[in-house]
């Protein structure tokens, strides 16, 4: 049984920003501060701890359990609004090839398909609903579980392992995101960890962050499943980078084309 757990702003879909502007909205309206959050401050962090950073930002103080309560209810309140201006304008987009991998992936009865992201479950729903992904995805690890993104992608793997009735080997996790945080969080559980550079991470830091796959988007669904182990790589060698099908990180940087090429 393999486990994918995919991070959602930036590898999923593209929000246009809603998530930053409701919770900058949110901070006004709590503590008279505005623009508190800018673009690189909540990427790859969970919701948990952006929440708790943002407070403090605002106030120059510690958020308190109530105060976090007080921002997470007010942020989900705007949320929606903010999506829906994203649609409105056409800021709103699904990462390109993601529906087409998703789909050839629930076609395998060996695979669980999961979230692993820091938004909050309630605000993964909210960006995810106008995706129509919302439907592959029946379990993850979230922004409220833990500050800590391994802490929840241990979550979201646990959640699967009662799906599944199986014991799940970290060697059998997948994690899928688009920062150097998703990949050093999955790092830190022993998961596999790919990313997409069409997201919110810096591709030079992408290209040090020991990801084992890195890809633009999710266009080339062949290469995907071959890392992901569920096709063989015959032609591989020929392109300088082969992905063994008993063992598919045991030849690593298959992104990089076994070399220190710089991504276009």
């Amino acid at each position: 049984m393999k486990i994918i757990l995919f991070d959602l702003d930036g590898t999923l879909v593209s929000s246009g920003g809603a998530g930053r502007n409701a919770l900058n909205k949110a901070l006004k309206k709590l503590y008279g501060k505005g623009n508190i959050c800018t673009r690189g401050f909540l990427a790859g962090s969970t919701d948990k701890d952006n929440f708790s950073r943002a407070y403090q930002k605002a106030t120059g103080k510690k958020s308190s359990a109530k105060e976090l309560s007080d921002i997470k209810k007010l942020y989900l309140k705007l949320l929606p609004a903010e999506v829906t201006k994203a649609v409105a304008k056409g800021e709103y987009s699904q990462i390109k090839g993601v529906k087409k991998l998703l789909t050839k992936l629930s076609d395998y009865k060996e695979v669980l398909i999961g979230l692993g992201t820091g938004n909050i479950k309630g605000g993964a729903e909210i960006k995810l609903k106008p995706s129509g992904l919302k439907k592959f995805f029946s379990f993850g690890g979230f922004g409220c579980d833990s500050h800590k993104r391994s802490n929840a992608l241990k979550k979201g793997v646990a959640r699967a392992v009662k799906i599944a009735k199986k014991k799940i080997l970290p060697s059998d996790v997948y994690i899928v995101g688009d920062t150097c945080k998703d990949v050093s969080a999955a790092m830190e559980c022993n998961y596999h960890s790919a990313v997409v550079t069409c997201g919110y991470g810096d591709k030079k830091d992408l290209i040090r962050s020991g990801a084992e796959l890195i890809l633009p988007d999710f266009s080339d669904l062949n290469t995907w499943l071959m890392w992901f182990g569920l096709k063989p790589d015959p032609k591989g060698v020929e392109r300088r980078a082969y992905i063994c099908p008993d063992s598919p990180i045991d030849h690593v940087h298959f992104g990089r084309t076994g070399q220190d090429e710089p991504l276009k």
